[in-house]
């Protein structure tokens, strides 16, 4: 991927273990026989809470980049009262907005999940949170994550770890070899894949029905979720999805160059050569803290691999043959995406001479219609605005869409919520900022967040979005009560609006997103271009219409 996302890792790490003997506090906590084993856990109130549940054997020795296998059922009561710690991922990051103090220490051995289930669940719906951390980092252990407030509106809350970084993504040729499949890469997809099937097998034990399983993310969370309803390995492990700031971006194919992208493969070679390694044994001997610094040092971007199997192909083709999982999505995007990830942002040109002199250099015939949106007269505010378009709202929109044209419902939403400390840091609608009022957790935010306050205004707004969340996991259909009806995007391309409050609206910036839509068709079919982060004033220049691109 471009240099852009390489630095992202500095800026952005949305980022737990063994459950064990039974402290003494826990001895009188719940109790659960399920597939897997007994878990005790502890009692919150209405709630049954289990933390730090591995669903697979630590991928660690000879077992790194291989897929995920399954725990066998284990003898005796295990304790579920601590997070498991965090996959191994870089700890030494500039602070940001996004980090969070944690004290459990990462490790290879990470692939448990944590469940929030009412004491009276029966047959109950689950959601599945996938967390962000742009695929180099993130646990599901972070407070903001915290499954308490949608639970106790009568769901399942599940989050889950996954591999990231180098140990979750990397392809090379000695491993695909290894493969039965003769593939490798999407270790951290499989890990994923897995979990759905622990809890398919498993929920049923803690009062969830395992035929409605919602799989839910947030950035590299929501690129998760689009990779998993591409995937046919977790065709019916799920019933519905949510993508929240998701990135339908281009991504490496095992075997070949293609989209400008060198192939998985080759770049997981080179990387290999970098770190003066001869073979893959020699790359499962290094320290795994070691190992992951190195390769983001060298430049080793994270991403799924298009392997013909566990993705099949590009997730835009996958969406515009109807390939994917035919399932209710709710999806959407914020304001200010931009606001807190500036690195994905080109710099202003020095006058408004020179911004219009590169748009119309780079986008040809649509430089009318891109400057018409993104005018030189403010020209932050304009890269700003492309960027998020480019990159989230045409994700979001196109997502919606495709689900709607299989007459499936599907639920656009905009978050343009700000507040006092956000506005003062011109951070209004930031990357992630719907977090905290989606799962209840304002009070749990990460301690340089900006301070959200103690409002009638914001508490009022989470207790409508919990309440959408949660019935769409449900019924499919976004409800809360007393507040605005949400439409399926359908005919009239509805959608919601947040803002103090939500607000039911149609078209949501339609002159971007057929902007957009056709900068991505002219980049496909020229077979060279990526689409990803080289938008604006950092695109190449765009082909010409061809005859697929009307």
């Amino acid at each position: 991927m471009i240099v852009l996302f390489r630095r992202l890792i500095v800026c952005v790490a949305l980022a737990g273990g063994l459950a064990g003997p039974l402290p003494s506090y826990a001895k009188n906590g719940p109790i659960v026989d399920a597939p897997a084993g007994q878990l005790q856990g502890q009692t919150e109130g209405t709630l049954n809470v289990f933390k730090g549940i591995l669903y697979a054997l630590p991928p660690v020795g000879p077992a790194r980049w291989k897929p995920p296998a399954p725990m066998p059922r284990w003898s005796g009561i295990r304790s579920a009262v601590q997070y498991g710690a965090a996959c191994v991922q870089l700890t030494s990051l500039p602070v940001s907005i996004y980090t969070d103090d944690d004290s459990i220490a990462p490790s290879e051995d990470c692939l448990s999940l944590n469940i929030w289930a009412p004491r009276n669940a029966h047959n109950t719906p689950v959601m599945m949170w996938i967390h962000g951390g742009a695929l180099w980092g993130g646990r599901s252990s972070e407070a903001i994550y915290d499954g308490t407030k949608l639970a106790s509106r009568g769901i399942i809350v599940v989050s889950i770890n996954y591999r990231v970084g180098i140990l979750g993504w990397l392809a090379h040729p000695e491993l695909s070899a290894e493969s039965p499949q003769g593939i490798s890469g999407n270790y951290g997809l499989l890990d994923q894949i897995e979990a759905l099937r622990w809890v398919k097998a498993n929920i049923a034990s803690f009062g969830g029905d395992p035929s409605s399983v919602t799989i839910a993310g947030e950035s590299a969370g929501g690129l998760s979720v689009m990779y998993l309803m591409a995937s046919p390995s977790a065709r019916g492990l799920f019933a519905k999805a949510i993508a929240e700031s998701a990135y339908m971006v281009s991504t490496p194919e095992l075997k070949q160059s293609k989209f400008g992208e060198s192939a998985a493969e080759e770049n997981g070679a080179a990387l290999a050569a970098k770190l003066h390694a001869p073979n893959i044994a020699a790359l499962r001997a290094m320290d795994a803290a070691t190992l992951t610094l190195q390769a983001a040092i060298n430049k080793f971007s994270p991403f799924g691999t298009i392997d013909g199997i566990i993705l099949p192909r590009q997730l835009v083709d996958v969406f515009d043959r109807g390939e994917q999982a035919q399932v209710p999505l709710l999806a959407g995007f914020n304001s200010g995406e931009i606001r807190s990830l500036r690195v994905l942002a080109p710099p202003a040109p020095p006058s408004a001479s020179e911004y219009e002199q590169t748009i119309r250099a780079r986008y040809g015939d649509l430089a009318d219609a891109y400057l018409r949106l993104y005018p030189s007269t403010d020209m932050p505010e304009s890269i700003l605005a492309a960027t998020r378009d480019d990159i989230y709202g045409w994700t979001a929109q196109r997502l919606a869409a495709k689900q709607a044209a299989l007459g499936l419902p599907s639920f656009l939403y905009f978050f343009d919520h700000g507040y006092p400390a956000e506005d003062e840091a011109n951070l209004h609608g930031f990357h992630g900022s719907e977090l905290p009022f989606v799962f209840g957790t304002a009070d749990r935010a990460p301690a340089h967040w900006p301070k959200i306050p103690d409002t009638s205004v914001e508490t009022a707004l989470s207790d409508v979005m919990v309440g959408y969340w949660s019935s769409f996991v449900q019924t499919a259909r976004p409800v809360a009560a007393g507040a605005a009806k949400w439409s399926p995007y359908g005919s009239t391309a509805s959608y919601m609006t947040f803002t103090d409050a939500p607000h039911a609206a149609d078209h949501l910036l339609p002159e971007a997103y057929a902007l957009h839509e056709q900068v991505v068709c002219r980049r496909r079919a020229a077979g060279n271009i990526p689409w990803n982060w080289n938008n604006g004033l950092v695109s190449p220049p765009l082909p010409p219409k061809t005859a697929q691109c009307q």
